[in-house]
């Protein structure tokens, strides 16, 4: 029998505002960081690019670890 558990609409807001913010802070630096590698190092504009990739990434495993352990703190349903 399934349960009936309502969401809790002002957590899964706080959630998604925290992730929005936090999302702008980690991909910001995520290319500002590679745009100043890819220059000290003279990678030219493909090691620039690809260099975006990998921190780009390395920043959506941040934010997928983030969204994870807010929906720990704060649940959705309940």
């Amino acid at each position: 029998m399934a349960q009936n558990r309502s969401i809790h609409w002002l957590n899964v807001l706080t959630v998604v505002s925290a992730a929005i913010l936090i999302g702008a802070e980690v991909f910001g630096a995520a290319f500002a960081g590679s745009w100043a590698l890819a220059t000290l190092f003279e990678l030219g504009s493909v090691g620039a690019r690809v260099l975006d990739i990998m921190l780009m990434a390395v920043g959506l495993v941040i934010m997928v670890q983030f969204v994870r352990n807010a929906r720990r703190v704060e649940p959705f349903r309940g």
